[in-house]
């Protein structure tokens, strides 16, 4: 008898450590997994901001053109009428 039980205490011993290890396993393998997906959200909201800037600098410049040229030609026509 008390030789089944030192084998079943070690047999739970065992399967402990087993699941112990499991246990680690996909704790580290959910931190990679959390690590991956943060590194890509933050990738994409660089390229989020840097689409936005180089967009307003595309309307300013286009905005400073229009507004330049229509000045330019308003004050032609204010010069020779």
């Amino acid at each position: 008898m008390a030789l089944k039980m030192r084998q079943s205490l070690a047999q739970l011993e065992q399967e402990f450590w087993h699941e112990a290890q499991q246990d680690r396993r996909r704790a580290a393998r959910l931190q990679r997994t959390a690590a991956v997906r943060s590194r890509k959200r933050f990738y994409q909201r660089r390229e989020r901001r840097r689409s936005m800037r180089f967009w307003i600098l595309v309307v300013s410049l286009v905005a400073t053109a229009v507004i330049v040229t229509a000045a330019m030609f308003a004050s032609l026509y204010y010069l020779l009428s």
